[in-house]
């Protein structure tokens, strides 16, 4: 029972600390990147569909990025979304592929960046804190419900601590990368 609790706890960790991961990636550094559309939604015949599913990304020189849409038809819903994205990007559609320049990023532009991703670790980090608050919990019942004895419990307890500031730790880790990588000119 304590053993299933950790390990569901560790599983659901290390999933809190990849989703944090992926918004790193969704944020824009100087480079074209196919991870910066990856939350970009398009109006797909109706339904917001993610522009992964809509396209193929390549990405042939720094700041271009070439979208190949696999259905000619959303060509424009594609362009649309692109636009009125946060990206700050001017699509050009060609009737075929779409054109992607990222413009040069500015030092507020930089700035505003590390906010968000400042944001997106402690996001991260809460999620980690609440899985670890609910194992806890999970933890105190088994003991209460005498299935294990208190040593057992406080054991298991120290070890989701321990595991906790061991994501918590990554997450900083990620976020100081990101942050470098950022404010890199």
């Amino acid at each position: 029972m304590i053993k299933e609790t950790l390990t569901e706890a560790r599983q659901k960790m290390d999933k809190a600390v990849e989703v944090t991961q992926d918004a790193f990636g969704s944020v824009r550094t100087g480079r074209a990147n196919p991870a910066l559309f990856a939350n970009l939604l398009v109006d797909y015949y109706g339904a917001p569909t993610p522009m992964q599913q809509l396209a193929s990304f390549q990405v042939p020189e720094a700041r271009t990025l070439l979208i190949t849409p696999y259905d000619r038809g959303a060509l424009s819903n594609i362009e649309t979304a692109l636009r009125n994205s946060d990206i700050g990007a001017n699509p050009a559609n060609d009737g075929n592929v779409i054109r992607v320049v990222l413009p040069e990023l500015t030092e507020e532009r930089r700035k505003e960046y590390v906010k968000v991703v400042k944001g997106n670790a402690e996001e991260g980090r809460v999620s980690v804190r609440n899985i670890r608050r609910r194992a806890k919990e999970s933890l105190e019942k088994i003991q209460k419900d005498g299935d294990a004895g208190e040593d057992e419990v406080r054991a298991a307890i120290q070890e989701l601590e321990d595991l906790t500031k061991k994501k918590v730790d990554e997450i900083d880790t990620l976020l100081v990368a990101k942050e470098a990588e950022l404010l890199e000119v």
